[in-house]
């Protein structure tokens, strides 16, 4: 989907202009961005939150000559989507549910060995 096509959605939604729809997505992606450049977080309940992950520097390598690169510290964005977002992507992992054997409980990060 391409913000153009996020346009026409938000136009076909209700009685608004094509440039209302561009101006109302316009306002949401600059407030996001503007909240990011801040250093502010954005949470979205039942989507997601936006925010910043720190980088550190690093020594890379130019994949074309294989040449040594410094990567200096950076800040970059970073999503990380809702568990209501991630089990509509993903329906068929959200009906399995882990099982407990004999009791013990069981980690939802490293299930047991079957």
């Amino acid at each position: 989907m391409t913000k153009a096509d996020l346009v026409d959605k938000v136009v076909a939604l209700g009685d608004l202009t094509r440039r209302d729809g561009e101006v109302i997505v316009d306002t949401l992606f600059e407030s996001v961005i503007g909240a990011l450049k801040s250093g502010d977080k954005i949470e979205i309940r039942g989507f997601g939150s936006f925010r910043t992950r720190q980088r550190n520097a690093r020594t890379g390598r130019n994949p074309k000559t294989g040449e040594k690169v410094d990567v200096p510290a950076k800040r970059v964005p970073f999503f990380k989507p809702s568990k209501e977002l991630r089990d509509s992507v993903n329906p068929s992992s959200a009906q399995k549910a882990p099982t407990v054997t004999q009791g013990e409980p069981v980690d939802p990060h490293h299930p047991p060995a079957m």
